[in-house]
């Protein structure tokens, strides 16, 4: 198992390209399984949640053809998907329970094959994420499930003896903490092939979500209204391949911007999905960061400098996260290593994932004054960070930890970092480009000195 041994006090300042999103690509991978065509995606990130996914796509069928990056600092490599077998329908749980985003090859084979077993997934350590949205959205459109040996199965009722189709409805997709992003994506694929119209009310308005209805248009499925809380979907018989360049990943370039300004850097970001971000920049403008857009580019591939406060130091905020477009709950731990050098008390209230605070005791093992009641966190700042052996608990904290060693005095160890593997692809080499004194260290190696 490897760590992450970081001495802390550099400024980052340089350049990268934000790669591929996790969050997108995974949805988008599943799709391939709505059509027989070859499927090619392009800045598809090099991350363990990805392999991960290639490897249960083909168990159910599919030919993988990867191509690594060949410039280190590029958006991604290329995967090129063709459903060469549909006969296999489980999702075994030996890799479902590696990433709970197994559950998006439900909608999808579910359309295209009327069958699907797929394992259901547990628990993880910011909470429960249930998906009876997911298996409510597919009822809906005329699904039979069960449970059986902790197996979700799925089927699409049979029409005079014949293989039948998913039936087109109205569905909505509210839960008690908002939208569901994977639900939305779910069950707006499985609706792609079934018969009739669907509409999907309070559906989740994320760019993952834009994402994935743009490949399907592109396959030839019939989609208005994504990005909004109601989308519509018009069932067509067959969906064909396509060519798809996947978003840039609005986390890692926010995980970047708050590295810049916990720092008090200067780091420029290409391919970075600034349109994605505005709650995010505000924020973190308001704590005293700055920001220079290129806008005569793409405003969701655009380039942007982040620099940090500078003399006037980090300013105290109060954040609440909310569905998109409000502030992520994916960049709330990050936002939280910023804020413990903020100049006075920050208040940070999570309202997506209310056990969403794993990091904060060991962010008080670096000498953060951190006070939590319930959903929220009141942050007084302090003057300095200290290095400290941390652990880290999920993909996020572990950034947020990283960013807290980035900028603490002496040397911070940060465990288990294989969490940061699942969603940042090679952080200790885009920070060490950036001029940070990080190193990847096997647990059997010991920890550097201070």
């Amino acid at each position: 198992m490897d760590r992450f041994d970081i001495r802390g006090g550099t400024r980052l300042a340089g350049r990268l390209s934000v790669k591929g999103s996790k969050n997108a690509a995974l949805p988008l991978l599943a799709a391939t399984l709505l059509t027989d065509e070859p499927v090619t995606f392009r800045h598809v990130p090099d991350l363990a949640d990805i392999r991960n996914m290639l490897r249960l796509l083909g168990e159910l069928g599919c030919q993988v053809d990867s191509s690594p990056a060949t410039d280190t600092d590029s958006p991604g490599g290329s995967v090129r998907l063709h459903v060469t077998d549909p006969t296999v329908s489980h999702a075994r749980y030996e890799i479902v329970r590696t990433m709970r985003a197994s559950i998006s090859a439900l909608g999808p084979m579910l359309a295209k094959r009327g069958y699907a077993r797929i394992s259901l997934p547990g628990g993880c350590s910011i909470g429960e994420r249930p998906v009876d949205l997911h298996l409510r959205g597919l009822q809906a459109l005329g699904a039979d499930i069960t449970l059986d040996s902790g197996d979700i199965i799925a089927r699409v009722p049979k029409a005079h003896g014949k293989a039948g189709r998913l039936r087109g409805a109205r569905i909505f997709l509210g839960g008690p903490f908002g939208s569901t992003v994977l639900g939305t994506a779910n069950v707006m694929c499985a609706a792609a092939l079934a018969e009739g119209t669907t509409v999907i009310e309070s559906a989740a308005c994320e760019p993952e979500v834009v994402d994935v209805a743009n490949l399907l248009i592109a396959m030839g499925a019939r989609i208005t209204g994504a990005g909004s809380p109601r989308i519509t979907i018009h069932g067509v018989e067959r969906l064909r391949g396509a060519d798809h360049t996947v978003i840039p990943d609005r986390i890692e370039a926010g995980t970047y911007m708050c590295a810049a300004l916990i720092t008090n850097g200067d780091i420029t970001l290409d391919n970075c999905p600034a349109d994605a971000l505005m709650a995010h920049m505000d924020r973190l403008t308001h704590a005293g960061g700055h920001f220079e857009t290129d806008d005569k580019k793409d405003p969701m591939r655009t380039t942007v400098r982040c620099q940090g406060a500078g003399t006037r130091g980090i300013q105290p905020i109060e954040v609440t996260t909310q569905p998109h477009p409000g502030f992520p709950t994916d960049l709330q731990a990050q936002l939280m290593a910023v804020l413990t050098l903020a100049d006075g008390n920050s208040v940070i209230t999570e309202r997506i994932f209310t056990e969403r605070f794993l990091h904060v005791a060991e962010l008080s093992r670096m000498g953060a004054n951190l006070f939590r009641q319930g959903p929220t966190v009141i942050v007084s700042g302090v003057r300095r960070l200290v290095g400290a052996p941390v652990m880290a608990s999920d993909l996020r904290a572990s950034a947020c930890l990283v960013l807290a060693g980035l900028a603490a005095e002496g040397t911070t160890v940060v465990n288990r970092v294989y969490h940061l593997d699942r969603g940042y692809e090679r952080m200790e080499d885009r920070l060490r480009a950036l001029g940070a004194n990080i190193e990847r260290v096997n647990e059997k190696e010991p920890a550097i000195s201070a």
